[in-house]
């Protein structure tokens, strides 16, 4: 059975997704704290088997490499953003005074629609608007989805940072999260989860 962990990482609090089965892992968005990272990855005895990105945005990529190098695990990210890795103007780094957050460029690029990674099977949804290439990943089956910064419980994500569009966010939470069924968990990527019907009945962006 598909289980998921949240662990807020980094100066952001950004919340990491561990997604688990037999022992087999996914590491979704690691934004820092990699050794709080590694404890809780150890301590359960998960192997990583890849690690995916639902936008590249500094605060979700801090610790990119060092999970990358400590499980030899393979990087994926959208396509639109294929080179916000290594560009602190683009990942938005540069624009705080946290220094300058750089990763190697990402091994694969994320394929839209019902997917396979590593004996996984989710859907990949494109859900921009936060920024260009920011996607939410939908796992049917278990009732939940991991929606990035696109959807908060009561809020919605920030769309004043390069490559953001406070009307595509709006059509992205409309089309694509708010057309699964209304007992969907959402896992956003700041603060606590939500479900669907939550957000439809109480935030404030759509009553």
């Amino acid at each position: 059975m598909i289980k998921i962990s949240r662990l807020p990482l980094g100066p952001m609090a950004t919340n990491c997704y561990v997604v688990y089965e037999n022992k087999q892992a996914l590491v979704i968005d690691p934004g820092g704290d990699f050794n709080k990272l590694e404890s809780y990855l150890e301590d359960r005895e998960l192997d990583v088997k890849a690690i995916l990105l639902t936008h590249a945005h500094f605060d979700h990529i801090g610790a990119v490499d060092e999970v990358r190098d400590a499980y030899n695990a393979p990087l994926y990210l959208h396509e639109a953003e294929a080179d916000w890795l290594t560009d602190p103007s683009k990942n938005g780094s540069g624009l705080f005074q946290l220094g300058e957050i750089k990763a190697r460029p990402a091994d694969h690029f994320l394929k839209l629609g019902q997917t396979e990674i590593c004996g996984f099977s989710f859907e990949v949804r494109h859900t921009p608007g936060h920024s260009p290439g920011s996607v939410s990943f939908v796992f049917r089956n278990q009732r939940f989805t991991i929606a990035g910064d696109t959807l908060f419980q009561r809020g919605i994500g920030r769309t004043d940072l390069p490559g953001g569009s406070r009307e595509q966010l709006e059509t992205s939470i409309q089309d694509q999260l708010f057309s699964l069924r209304n007992d969907m968990r959402i896992y956003p990527g700041h603060g606590m989860p939500t479900t669907i019907e939550e957000e439809k009945r109480e935030n404030p962006f759509f009553t």
